[in-house]
C-alpha cells in the first residue's frame, strides 16, 4: 500500500507542528539531578497542555536541552527520550521525534513509540559546532527497512542550523537531490540557528526545486509576524522558540504566544 504524503497525516492543509522540547537528559552537562526524569516528564507535559489548547496540528519531541549536541547518541539518551514519548505521546493528533543529531537514534525511538516521522540532517557534509558532520541517508533508510518501519516519514533538513555546507551546491540542488537520490519524504529549510528565520527566497528556491514532489516546510524562525508570508510558499511549519516565554527555546511554552501564533497561522 502506498504511504500517504507527509502532510496528509494532518487535518490542516498546511500543518503547524509544535516542538515539545525536553529539558537536559541524564548524563548531559545541564541535567537537573534534583528534578530527575520525573521533572523532565512533567515539564514536557505542562508544555503539551498549552500547545494542545492553542490548537497545534501535531507535536515533535526533541532532546533540545542536551547542549552541547553530539553526532552519536548514547543508550541513556535514547532510553530517556523513549520514556518521555511513551508517557506523553498524543492520542488525538500525529507526533514525531528528533534526536540531535543522530538519525538512527531518532528512528529507533520513532519505531518503538509509534511516531509518524523523524526530523534529521541526512544528506551532505558540513563544518559545524559539533565538528565535521557527515551524513548517511543510505544507512538510515536501510535501517528503516530492516525495522519494518517504512511508515515513518523522514524529514530531511537541507540547510541545518549550527553548520555550513562543505561544497558548492545550491539549496535548490541539495533539495532536489535529497528527494530524487536520498528519497526524502519532506524537505526542511532552516535559519542559521534555532529560532532564526530562513530567507523567504531560500524557502522559495527549495520549493521550486522539488516542484511539489514532496512538501517543503519552514523548520526554524517562524513567528506570528512572519508566518503568513512563509505559508504563501511553504507547505507547513515546525515551530518552537517563538511559542516560548521571551521567544527563547529553553523556556517553557507561554499560552498567549502559542495562541497568537496559531491565530496568525490560521489567518
Amino acid at each position: 500500500m502506498k504511504r500517504p504524503r507527509f502532510t496528509d497525516l494532518f487535518d490542516a492543509d498546511k500543518p503547524v507542528i509544535a516542538m515539545a522540547h525536553l529539558p537536559p537528559l541524564p548524563g548531559t552537562p545541564l541535567y537537573d539531578e534534583q528534578a530527575g526524569m520525573s521533572g523532565i516528564v512533567e515539564a514536557v507535559r505542562a508544555d503539551l497542555e498549552l500547545l494542545y489548547a492553542a490548537g497545534v496540528d501535531g507535536v515533535m519531541f526533541c532532546n533540545e536541552g542536551d547542549r552541547p549536541y553530539q553526532l552519536k547518541a548514547g543508550f541513556d539518551g535514547v532510553a530517556a527520550l523513549t520514556r518521555v514519548v511513551t508517557e506523553l505521546r498524543p492520542r488525538d493528533r500525529p507526533f514525531g521525534v528528533d534526536f540531535l543529531w543522530d538519525p538512527e537514534a531518532a528512528l529507533a525511538v520513532a519505531a518503538a513509540t509509534g511516531a509518524g516521522w523523524i526530523r534529521e540532517v541526512t544528506t551532505g557534509v558540513y563544518e559545524s559546532d559539533m565538528g565535521l558532520w557527515n551524513t548517511n541517508a543510505a544507512r538510515l533508510l536501510r535501517e528503516r527497512r530492516r525495522l519494518g518501519a517504512e511508515a515513518i516519514h523522514v524529514l530531511m533538513n537541507v540547510t541545518p542550523e549550527f553548520a555550513s555546507p562543505i561544497g558548492r551546491r545550491s539549496v535548490a540542488q541539495a533539495a532536489r537531490s535529497a528527494v530524487v537520490s536520498s528519497l526524502a519524504d519532506a524537505i526542511l529549510v532552516s535559519g542559521a540557528m534555532a529560532g532564526s528565520e530562513p530567507e523567504l527566497s531560500t524557502l522559495r528556491e527549495a520549493s521550486d526545486a522539488v516542484a511539489g514532489a514532496v512538501p517543503v516546510l519552514v523548520n526554524t524562525g517562524a513567528k506570528e509576524t512572519n508566518i503568513g508570508e512563509f505559508l504563501t510558499v511553504a507547505d507547513g511549519v515546525i515551530v518552537g522558540s517563538s511559542l516560548k516565554r521571551d521567544g527563547v527555546f529553553w523556556n517553557p511554552v507561554e499560552a498567549q504566544r502559542a495562541q497568537r501564533f496559531m491565530e496568525a497561522a490560521r489567518a
